[in-house]
């Protein structure tokens, strides 16, 4: 176990301050996440430094398509999550116990592990994904804080549901970040993953001012698809900026919701109908051509093609476009975190 940060005592009990949860917890009581429990009047996390999943993956695989480009990153995450998303698709980490996990690594491991692939200039950085990385925080602060000092890149592929102190105290550590936004409802947050909204487009809105940030929204048919709920996504993103990028991910059938996968005519109408507010929307999770490829929103320009995470950089000189030269909202290979 690893002494916890972000909590305070209260009645004889602990209250977890890292996410909106607040969980109010007795001795030997375990948060929500699963993986913050109370002892001798302590908080303590208990998967600091436990792996579930580690791989080298391109970074289009986050998805971040407007993020070094191109660029392999490691990517590593434990067990344990603060939302209960029926439609969880990496359920068996998000609710698995962290005595499970294989290897126990230190911040110093993984940045041998990244050194011996070459340095910064040969390998991006780390991604904390699979499960949430926001309840492996502990890990992520310590081991962020380390590569930033080495000049490797760190990116989170999060829910976003955090509580502003713990996300602050982070981002300046933080070069990119996906946030998973599972609809633009709090009923549906409220029903399908146990959560609320508000924390979630606060993160949002904090991220965008102090790092690279891209969007995905899961589509599920009948759920959250409505052409009025994605103009409210879009709109609100806009409102942030027309240059942040938004995935749309097809759904299938997954832990407890069965609903039949989302129809193709569904990813492309939301498509069309956050593209009147965004100038980047993709489509992943789908095989429909050219919905993966970014265009140059000025002159149509061809930029990238991609095709099963395969990246061919075909229009850009740097971030400009090679045809009308306008700059393109992208973070590419020869800047350095």
């Amino acid at each position: 176990m690893f002494k916890a940060q972000f909590y305070h005592e209260e009645k004889d009990q602990i209250r977890c301050r890292l996410c909106p949860r607040c969980c109010l917890l007795g001795e030997d009581q375990v948060g929500t996440c699963g993986v913050r429990r109370v002892e001798n009047g302590e908080l303590y996390t208990l998967n600091y430094g436990r792996l579930a999943a580690a791989n080298w993956d391109p970074i289009e695989k986050k998805p971040l398509y407007h993020f070094h480009p191109g660029r392999p990153i490691l990517s590593l995450g434990t067990f344990g999550c603060n939302l209960l998303c029926s439609f969880c698709q990496n359920w068996s980490l998000a609710r698995g116990n962290p005595e499970q996990a294989g290897d126990k690594v230190s911040p110093e491991d993984v940045l041998a592990m990244l050194d011996r692939e070459g340095g910064p200039q040969k390998v991006l950085g780390l991604a904390y994904t699979y499960n949430e990385p926001a309840i492996w925080y502990e890990f992520v602060y310590d081991t962020a804080r380390l590569l930033h000092e080495h000049g490797y890149c760190n990116v989170l592929v999060t829910n976003g549901f955090i509580n502003r102190e713990p996300l602050q105290k982070l981002l300046p550590y933080v070069d990119a970040m996906n946030i998973d936004v599972k609809a633009f409802s709090n009923s549906f947050y409220k029903e399908y993953c146990q959560g609320s909204k508000g924390p979630v487009i606060e993160a949002v809105e904090a991220a965008a001012k102090q790092c690279h940030v891209e969007v995905t929204c899961l589509l599920i048919p009948t759920l959250n698809d409505s052409v009025s709920e994605q103009k409210a996504l879009a709109g609100w993103l806009g409102d942030i900026s027309p240059d942040i990028v938004l995935h749309y991910s097809r759904y299938f059938p997954q832990h407890k919701l069965d609903l039949p996968p989302t129809p193709p005519q569904s990813m492309e109408q939301a498509r069309e109908t956050a593209q009147e507010y965004l100038r980047y929307v993709y489509l992943g999770n789908i095989d429909i051509p050219g919905s993966a490829d970014t265009v140059c929103p000025y002159c149509g320009n061809m930029l990238i093609k991609r095709s099963a995470y395969r990246v061919n950089i075909i229009g850009l000189d740097g971030v400009n476009c090679n045809n009308c030269g306008s700059k393109i909202s992208i973070v590419f290979s020869d800047s350095l975190c």
